[in-house]
């Protein structure tokens, strides 16, 4: 009987530690933080100022534009 609550015990367990899941981030970016104001500077295209909220969603826009296969087509 001991053996038996043991082994449920255990599987009780390991199904428990699948659930949790660590959190996965890029960057330690601060969520409160405007996507234009960033200063990681990795991944932004050449020309661009941290903070300028115009060219950032000018170039999001382009690069939306540059992918849209309808667009590509035409």
């Amino acid at each position: 009987m001991n053996r038996v609550l043991l082994i449920a015990a255990v599987a009780a367990l390991a199904t428990l530690a699948a659930c949790t899941e660590k959190i996965q981030t890029a960057t330690p970016r601060k969520t409160d933080e405007k996507v234009w104001q960033s200063n990681d500077n990795t991944f932004t295209a050449a020309g661009y100022k941290a903070g300028d909220k115009a060219a950032w969603e000018d170039q999001s826009r382009t690069r939306a534009q540059s992918q849209n296969e309808y667009m590509k087509a035409k």
